[in-house]
């Protein structure tokens, strides 16, 4: 079987079980690596019917509901949280923040290697100024002890370490968030001492919307849909929120404008501008739908 049974096989996913488009990709990369490094007969290009991504709004919170969530977690995860809604960042972005990328006195910070490879300049909520200070103490305190006693250095990238081979024991290049104890990188073998992993993040951040007793299915993520929502609801124009989320186009940004609604433009529903009906004690209005209907 080859390039004709591929196409039939991942076109009837699509057509006939239709399955997602994540589904179908998966099933895709799994039959060009079958071929490639198992059977070592690469397939030349396959044309196929793709599944439809669909375009879903986001998850975003209330003001409310965020002060709720953000109640909720305790310590570093806290701390994580606010920055994902103070500053929009991605989860991986905030825990690969460094102590360099921090700038307290212009009150920004500095998204280094972003999605799409770029960097981007994002606001340090003053709220957070004296919270992400203290943090930053106890951080130093254990890096020098770390470091006194010949433990691992910071991880970087390789063309970062090999151009400063010293940075990962001075105090900039450190992890704003590090993981509590050095791993061995898999690729090079050296130990290091990497960032805090996301996994841990995302189930406290589940358990705090259980707690919150939210009905909206929050993740990490939602507190960056949560900033850009309400920064456009308070009157930040797109071409900011575009720049500060990182967005490559503003057609991206403007999904957000969607979440608002009819509400940013100030409609009212008709049904609000009726006089309000009498609640009956079964909580239903007064009319009863016989009524209703006679009157049409």
């Amino acid at each position: 079987m080859r390039e004709p049974e591929v196409e039939a096989f991942l076109t009837h996913l699509a057509v006939v079980r239709s399955v997602s488009a994540s589904t179908q990709n998966q099933a895709l990369h799994a039959l060009l690596f079958l071929y490639d490094a198992v059977l070592h007969e690469p397939l030349q290009r396959v044309n196929l019917v793709r599944a439809r991504r669909p375009k879903r709004l986001p998850v975003v919170l209330t003001p409310a509901e965020t002060e709720r969530l953000l109640a909720q977690l305790r310590g570093r995860h806290h701390l994580i949280g606010s920055l994902l809604y103070g500053s929009g960042l991605r989860l991986k972005e905030a825990l690969r923040l460094r102590v360099k990328d921090l700038d307290f006195g212009y009150g920004h910070l500095i998204i280094r290697d972003g999605k799409g490879a770029k960097d981007r300049v994002s606001v340090l909520p003053a709220a957070l100024h004296g919270a992400v200070q203290h943090h930053l103490t106890a951080v130093r305190t254990a890096f020098e002890q770390r470091i006194a006693s010949g433990g691992a250095p910071a991880s970087l990238p390789a063309a970062l370490e090999r151009k400063y081979p010293t940075a990962g024991v001075e105090w900039p290049w450190q992890y704003v968030f590090p993981a509590a104890r050095p791993a061995e990188d898999p690729r090079s073998g050296a130990v290091r001492l990497h960032h805090l992993g996301p996994s841990g993040v995302r189930k406290a951040v589940r358990r705090a919307s259980k707690s919150a007793n939210l009905e909206k299915a929050v993740t990490p993520h939602a507190l960056r849909h949560s900033f850009a929502t309400h920064l456009l609801a308070g009157g930040a124009d797109l071409r900011t929120v575009q720049e500060l989320l990182g967005h490559a186009s503003v057609k991206t940004t403007q999904i957000y404008t969607h979440v608002l609604g009819p509400n940013r433009l100030g409609v009212v529903s008709p049904l609000d501008r009726l006089p309000t009906p009498s609640p009956t004690p079964d909580g239903y209005a007064s009319t009863s739908p016989v009524a209703a209907d006679r009157d049409g």
